[in-house]
């Protein structure tokens, strides 16, 4: 799809995502190109008819097991949060309960600054990109979007892009932040989720419920 966008921009032709759409596939293929960049728009275009109906069945395989974790679930009601990386993030983290703060884990995914010290001072550099690489990758992107639609997030990118002067930084700054969010999330729906009884235990309290706040 990369290579057909630069294929349509090299003639002027620029539709982002109205490329895919049928009239602008219908505009990429009628572009008058050279016989080899022609017979190569061919070859893509057969491609990714061919690709299309594989990803349509693994994204739908995706949504099915999400649906099936609560943790997931709860993790999609997030802005720019879908199945991929919901599914991604509970099953990387496991068991939330592993990680009793929120810095756990974002040093576990890599998220955290690296430290370098010397004379007395210390220096915090680029991440430390630790752990699940595809995991930063899919925060990196879940939280571009989410970013559009969270006026917190939103204010956080372009006050940390307009400070430092790169995109890049703030991207990582607010994958993190997402990473965060996504950690509390978890924890909260953890809470509120009441114990299993233990085998044998008695389905009536044995106290009084007037005496249960002493």
């Amino acid at each position: 799809m990369n290579q057909l966008h630069g294929l349509a921009m090299g003639q002027g032709l620029c539709r982002k995502k109205k490329l895919w759409t049928i009239a602008g596939r219908k505009e990429l293929e009628a572009l008058n190109l050279d016989p080899w960049a022609s017979r190569r728009r061919q070859e893509l275009l057969q491609l990714l008819d061919q690709l299309d109906p594989w990803i349509e069945d693994l994204d739908r395989a995706v949504i099915e097991e999400a649906e099936r974790h609560p943790g997931a679930v709860q993790l999609m009601k997030q802005p720019g949060v879908g199945p991929v990386t919901a599914l991604a993030f509970v099953l990387t983290i496991g068991p939330i309960s592993r990680f009793r703060r929120s810095k756990q884990v974002v040093s576990y995914l890599g998220l955290n600054p690296s430290e370098e010290s010397s004379g007395g001072k210390q220096r915090l550099g680029a991440i430390s990109k630790q752990g699940n690489t595809m995991m930063r990758w899919l925060l990196v992107e879940a939280a571009q979007i989410a970013s559009r639609f969270d006026p917190e997030l939103r204010r956080a990118y372009q006050r940390l892009k307009f400070r430092r002067g790169v995109s890049g930084v703030a991207k990582v700054a607010m994958a993190r932040k997402l990473a965060v969010r996504l950690y509390w999330q978890l924890r909260e729906a953890a809470q509120s989720v009441p114990p299993a009884p233990m085998q044998g235990s008695p389905t009536c309290p044995m106290v009084d419920e007037s005496l249960s706040g002493i």
